[in-house]
């Protein structure tokens, strides 16, 4: 699953882990005036802009937003500071942007899952086989996006918030009505939501191409023990 392109705010991931104390962040350099904004982001190519991108999701994943800074990215991708601002306009635009990808990328699964006909316990395999795979195909940008969102500036940090809150309810919504239509054992909504999430957390943190797992066989060994039970069982 590619990360989709930048759009409207929409989104959630993992529940919101308790604040903790941030780092004070790098110091970087100023973003490009007014004047010569315009002039840069015409000379932007997208395959440097996305190598940018992805090398600042590894980084910041390494050493955390508020200790990177652009002279630290620059030397990661062959160019200096100054160059970087050819392609991107700030440091907080690029956390805004790796942030909001994976948001829209969660949010775009939950709504064709919706769509999907079939039975809700099909659907809940789906959209967590779906969640689990971006954290095995992107789980840098995903890392980044469950860590360091907090240091996203308003009103970005409030539509990121809002963006979670949406996955949450979405996924919530389907064993909700899972359990209605007697598929599904009768637990208390919020207790399997935040169990599902919470236990697959861990992916995008453990993970690596080249284990002695495939991709395939982690989601499958997640589902496996994720739904079981969550399954009703039949008489």
């Amino acid at each position: 699953m590619r990360l989709a392109a930048i759009g409207p705010p929409l989104f959630l991931l993992p529940p919101a882990m308790p604040a903790k104390p941030t780092a004070t962040p790098a110091p970087v350099a100023a973003a490009l005036p007014a004047a010569g904004a315009a002039r840069a982001i015409k000379k932007r190519q997208p395959h440097k802009r996305q190598l940018i991108l992805d090398e600042a999701a590894h980084l910041f994943k390494e050493r955390g937003f508020g200790n990177s800074s652009m002279r630290d990215l620059g030397a990661r991708v062959g160019l200096d500071a100054a160059s970087m601002y050819n392609h991107i306009r700030s440091k907080d635009e690029i956390l805004d942007t790796i942030c909001f990808q994976v948001s829209n990328t969660y949010i775009a699964q939950l709504l064709e899952v919706e769509q999907m006909a079939g039975p809700y316990l099909e659907k809940i395999t789906e959209l967590l086989r779906r969640h689990v795979r971006l954290m095995t195909t992107s789980g840098a940008a995903v890392s980044v996006a469950n860590n360091e969102w907090k240091a996203l500036t308003e009103p970005r940090l409030t539509e990121f918030k809002e963006a979670r809150k949406r996955y949450e309810k979405g996924f919530a919504a389907l064993i909700e009505q899972g359990i209605a239509a007697g598929e599904l054992q009768p637990v208390n909504v919020s207790v399997a939501l935040f169990t599902l999430l919470s236990a697959v957390r861990w992916v995008e943190l453990w993970y690596r191409p080249g284990r002695s797992l495939s991709a395939a066989e982690l989601e499958a060994d997640l589902i496996t023990m994720l739904l079981d039970g969550l399954k009703k069982p039949t008489a």
